[in-house]
């Protein structure tokens, strides 16, 4: 199946009149996952028409406030729109501990429930899994605890050749144990292969989301052949030194991740307002991998 990517937020630090700090909304196998909340995301999850009601899972990748800091806001409209069902936050150690002080100093006493998933991060683990889809955290480099997140569509069952089924009198009890792999013994004891009754699943698609963080060469194998990665560029390479002191990442270094963990397609993000222009990100990205966008305030990507 298809996933969209709509980028509400792209900035980096502070808020500017032309972008909003980090957010995204991604749509997965008919699932809507909040990653990271800074300042302004409501307003622009109504921008871009957005239900707040059909998110149920919110990813926080650190603890510095362009990634958080539209959080509260959030909860509390989703309060006064009556919100009735569970919302869950995959986040950092210590986000709980913020939102709740929040929510007792201004005698809010929510009409839903608000579950936290504080994550340790320190290895790639699974954090959330259902039937269709499982999220993985990958730890990052940065000045304090930060997560990248890898979501990734489960693989589908087979899908049956009902007309060659149906010829060899395949019994539906037994239908749904081939569309699992398993072959077919006709009364006879002649063994039809489970490729002569199936076709293959539609492949299960991935999208790798790289929060703030420096350069890593080496990523884990869950974060590699992604269908579309999205990785902070803060920095072009004329800013190197001040990239390595806030252990950032620069336009080629998104290029140089892309291009080592053989990813499709690539998407840049959170730039510093220092720059006027954008141009130079992709040009300095696009030397080290070719395939690669500007990401912009409502932006949104469809990967087929």
């Amino acid at each position: 199946m298809a996933f969209e990517l709509t980028i509400l937020g792209c900035g980096s630090a502070t808020p500017t009149s032309i972008q909003n700090p980090t957010a995204q909304i991604l749509k997965m196998s008919e699932r809507f996952f909040l990653i990271d909340c800074g300042e302004g995301t409501q307003v622009a999850l109504r921008k871009n028409r957005i239900k707040f009601n059909k998110i149920d899972h919110i990813f926080i990748s650190h603890l510095h406030g362009d990634h958080y800091f539209g959080l509260i806001g959030l909860l509390s409209s989703f309060h006064l729109l009556k919100r009735n069902k569970p919302l869950t936050v995959h986040c950092p150690i210590n986000l709980r501990k913020l939102i709740e002080f929040q929510l007792r100093v201004s005698k809010t006493k929510l009409h839903y429930e608000l579950n936290f998933n504080e994550v340790s991060i320190d290895k790639p683990q699974i954090i959330h899994e259902d039937s269709k889809i499982e999220v993985w955290s990958i730890p990052l480099a940065h000045s304090i605890a930060t997560q990248g997140f890898v979501f990734k569509e489960k693989r589908a069952e087979r899908s049956l050749k009902g007309s060659v089924c149906d010829a060899y009198e395949v019994p539906k009890s037994l239908r749904s144990g081939i569309k699992k792999g398993l072959d077919y013994t006709l009364p006879n004891g002649e063994v039809i292969s489970n490729s002569e009754l199936t076709t293959d699943p539609i492949p299960p698609l991935s999208y790798g989301f790289f929060s703030d963080t420096a350069y890593q060469p080496n990523y884990p194998s869950i974060a590699q052949n992604l269908d579309l990665l999205y990785h902070e560029s803060t920095f072009v390479e004329k800013d190197r030194l001040l990239a390595d002191k806030t252990l950032h990442s620069t336009a080629a270094d998104a290029g140089k991740v892309a291009f080592k963990t053989k990813a499709k397609k690539l998407v840049l993000g959170h730039y510093s307002v220092r720059y006027d222009s954008r141009e130079v990100f992709v040009k300095e990205a696009k030397n080290h991998f070719k395939n690669t966008l500007l990401g912009a305030d409502s932006m949104v990507i469809t990967v087929p």
